[in-house]
């Protein structure tokens, strides 16, 4: 067993609920990547950092570390929001970095430092920040990367130039990567349990799917004569639904989730219709099977209506991602001892940037309660006690986990 070292639960809710200050909204917060209050906020995590005697490190992307010297665990999440997000999500993964790494240095050790990625909820890209930390994509390309309201990856990122530093962090100096978690999803609030240890994160596809009909008079058009783009879309959306049913299991997701109708006038008959497909699961076999499926429907739909569709790839794959085993072990372990009887394994639904960086170190995660499965909503919660157990779990982990030093 490695060092023990005991957390001050009452100083994690404080700094806790202190981030939730900036960009503060009604119960959420508003606080996208290299908005002002995520700038604030990152100004005042650098400095809560230095107080913990860890050494500040933002790099190039806007990642910012927390670092013991040596070799060490690396602990942490995001503090980005979503446009309109909850108060927890990456948030409390950042703040129990924050703690655990302070505690440990307190108690002399064991090695542990913590970090808060950037842009991980995807302003500019999706997991923008440890997907250049990971090499997965190079600072130039990200960049170029664009926000939905016009300014780039490399115009928001001046906002921080007063507190980055030119270099990136060596990953070589981390033995692995804990990141705590809310679900997101129903399971943990519906059986009453308190922490889930996480086996493996999901993978996702998405294409952009373009139908191309006729644009036409809503009135005078018979409507045997249209070649109405959205009827297109709605055929697509149905026959996926059938053709899913005997391929999927209770875990697999599908959605269409943005759609635009061109010229989207209410006397228009439709002539394009542009939507996004994405589907995720844990098994990549499945992906591919689903992709098949997917591009048989479009191929059926186009033959039999006489209309032109066409799919782009959105964003390069993201395959699915085991946790490592003997992480699983120790959080198992802890989930065990400190809420016996109240933990599960489970897999992770949504993305987080440990599947980033499963490629460069051993990862863990660890999941709370999300109260009646809300995220992404102001209304996303999580009750102060799961949190504490949470923080318990992740703790005693990472004492068994982290390198031995002495300060």
């Amino acid at each position: 067993m490695g060092q023990t070292f005991d957390i001050d639960s009452a100083r994690f809710l404080a700094d806790l609920h202190h981030l939730r200050s900036f960009g503060a909204e009604g119960s959420g917060v508003v606080r996208p990547a290299f908005s002002p209050a995520d700038v604030a906020s990152r100004e005042w995590l650098s400095a809560r950092m230095q107080e913990a005697g860890l050494s500040p490190h933002m790099d190039p992307a806007g990642n910012l570390f927390g670092l013991v010297e040596g070799p060490s665990l690396l602990v942490g999440s995001h503090s980005d929001s979503q446009p309109e997000g909850g108060w927890l999500d990456g948030a409390l993964g950042v703040i129990m970095g924050l703690e655990v790494a302070r505690a440990a240095r307190e108690a002399g050790g064991p090695a542990i430092s913590c970090v808060s990625f950037q842009d991980e909820e995807g302003r500019y890209g999706a997991l923008t920040g440890s997907d250049i930390w990971s090499g997965s994509t190079t600072l130039a390309e990200a960049d170029a990367f664009r926000a939905t309201d016009g300014q780039s990856f490399a115009e928001g990122r001046a906002a921080v130039a007063h507190l980055a530093k030119p270099d990136f962090v060596d990953p070589d100096r981390f033995t692995g990567f804990l990141e705590c978690h809310i679900e997101q999803g129903p399971v943990l609030d519906q059986v009453g349990e308190a922490v889930g240890v996480v086996t493996s994160i999901v993978g996702l596809r998405q294409l952009q799917v373009t139908v191309s009909g006729e644009q036409n008079h809503a009135g005078t058009t018979p409507m045997a004569m249209r070649k109405d783009a959205f009827q297109g879309a709605v055929r697509i959306a149905t026959l996926l639904n059938d053709r899913f049913r005997n391929l999927v299991t209770p875990q697999t997701v599908w959605t269409i989730g943005h759609m635009r109708l061109l010229p989207n006038a209410s006397s228009i008959v439709p002539g394009k219709a542009v939507f996004t497909i994405q589907w995720r699961d844990g098994d990549a076999d499945r992906l591919d099977r689903m992709e098949r499926v997917i591009d048989s429907v479009l191929l059926e739909v186009e033959n039999g209506t006489g209309l032109n569709i066409s799919a782009d790839r959105l964003r390069h794959d993201l395959v699915p991602v085991p946790m490592d085993a003997r992480m699983q072990e120790a959080l198992s372990k802890a989930a065990g001892q400190i809420a016996p009887g109240k933990w599960r394994s489970m897999p992770s639904g949504a993305l987080h940037d440990a599947s980033n960086l499963s490629r460069m170190m051993p990862v863990g995660m660890l999941f709370v309660p999300s109260i009646g499965g809300i995220s992404h909503d102001f209304a996303e919660d999580t009750a102060e006690a799961d949190l504490v157990t949470g923080l318990r779990v992740l703790a005693r982990a990472a004492a068994d986990l982290a390198p031995s030093c002495a300060f």
